[in-house]
């Protein structure tokens, strides 16, 4: 039977982050099969009874799904002024997902939702520079000296942007509007929209197509896939290396 980490497995479980599993472990908060842990190095299988202040840890199976978000909908899991959220396109899944990073409310396209921690983590970590490309309708004619400037990367609140991959779809000389497809790898506030800005052409409408390997081709706006296996351990073996 596989063995993993007792505070992975309580991260993982939403008990709180690994950081703070941590911490409960080694304050004596956490019991396994009725015996205080204090150890971090401790192991655990599906078969251990793992208790936090004497309540019993609930674990879930990890499941994985790519959303095509509508513009308009809120990627948190809940939301103050009770806009609509990525969640509520998810009302017969049980387990507690979330999603993975963020995309703006009126940006559409992929988002991966799952309640595995770990993987979540590993996905937004900067160090494993995970590809998102999007396609921008924005204002005005681009021309190869903005697509080189986008590629080359650009100074924005006083930070080049990383290189990136910039290809010019298509032209509309009557609307003096074009469409654009970016990939970068980096995840800053609102970095496309900003990109596109620094070279005189404001974004007019936004889609994330995909995100590392994941597309949405297929997922119609507003529905979602569940991942496939392979798809699943591919994602796994990229934050491994």
């Amino acid at each position: 039977m596989e063995e993993e980490r007792l505070q992975k497995v309580m991260a993982e479980a939403g008990v709180a982050s690994r950081r703070k599993s941590e911490k409960l472990i080694t304050e004596g908060h956490v019991r396994v099969n009725g015996k205080v842990i204090k150890q971090l190095g401790t192991k655990v299988t599906a078969h251990d009874k793992i208790e936090v202040d004497g309540v019993p840890l609930q674990r879930e199976k990890m499941v994985y799904f790519l959303l095509n978000k509508p513009r308009g909908v809120i990627t948190s899991v809940s939301d103050d002024k009770k806009r609509k959220t990525v969640m509520d396109f998810f009302p017969d899944v049980v387990e507690r997902i979330y999603p993975v990073g963020r995309l703006d409310y009126d940006t559409s396209g992929a988002v991966l939702m799952t309640n595995d921690g770990t993987l979540a983590n590993g996905l937004t970590h900067p160090k494993f520079k995970f590809e998102k490309t999007y396609t921008a309708k924005v204002k005005g004619i681009v021309n190869s000296l903005d697509l080189k400037k986008l590629e080359n990367g650009l100074v924005i609140d006083h930070k080049k942007t990383a290189k990136a991959k910039a290809h010019l779809i298509s032209t509309d000389d009557e609307k003096k509007t074009s469409i654009v497809s970016l990939t970068i790898h980096e995840g800053r506030n609102h970095q496309v929209k900003n990109m596109f800005m620094a070279v005189g052409h404001p974004v007019q409408k936004l889609r994330r197509d995909s995100y590392s390997f994941l597309n949405i081709d297929g997922v119609q706006s507003g529905k979602w896939r569940a991942l496939k296996v392979n798809e699943i351990s591919r994602l796994k073996r990229q934050i491994e290396k």
